[in-house]
């Protein structure tokens, strides 16, 4: 009777351990930000992770950031290689970004078979407004960055202006 109960305690610290195996921190947030790349006249958001355990080969990175414009989130799904020490998340471009504005986001490591592996959440704050620091069209087009026609006039105007139509602040 006594070995069944040992038995059985011992399986149970065995499990108990496997359950915290799961649940370990395997990757953390290094660093985020908006990028604002002003000669495209586009803005991101960008997250970086730093590995800090072994990733089942297979696994994918799904990040939900928060719309600046309104609406549903922005999701964006990145494979994990086992090579990778850094992991790089980048949103589509993005509008209506806020000065002092906090934006979530959250980012979930998911096996192969679709098992969730980690869940991490981050905020984003920008020390800009997007409308006073892109203009609406790219500076430049084409592969050799010719200057765009539609900002650079043939007058020689220039026209930076944002015409992103944004939700009341």
């Amino acid at each position: 009777m006594k070995i069944k109960a040992i038995a059985a305690l011992g399986l149970s610290a065995l499990l108990i351990a496997g359950c915290q195996r799961e649940m370990e921190k395997m990757v953390e947030v290094t660093g985020h930000m908006f990028v604002f790349n002003y000669r495209v006249a586009t803005a991101t958001y960008l997250v970086t992770l730093r590995k800090t355990s072994p990733i089942p080969d297979g696994a994918v990175a799904i990040a939900e950031f928060e719309n600046p414009a309104g609406g549903d989130p922005i999701t964006l799904q990145e494979k994990i290689f086992p090579a990778w020490d850094k992991i790089t998340l980048q949103s589509p471009a993005i509008h209506c970004v806020r000065k002092d504005k906090p934006y979530s986001a959250k980012i979930k490591l998911v096996s192969a078979d679709g098992k969730t592996l980690q869940e991490l959440q981050t905020q984003f704050v920008s020390d800009v407004d997007q409308a006073a620091m892109l203009p609406s069209k790219p500076l430049v087009v084409g592969p050799f960055y010719n200057k765009n026609p539609e900002v650079f006039k043939a007058d020689g105007t220039v026209d930076y202006s944002n015409t992103d139509k944004c939700p009341a602040a």
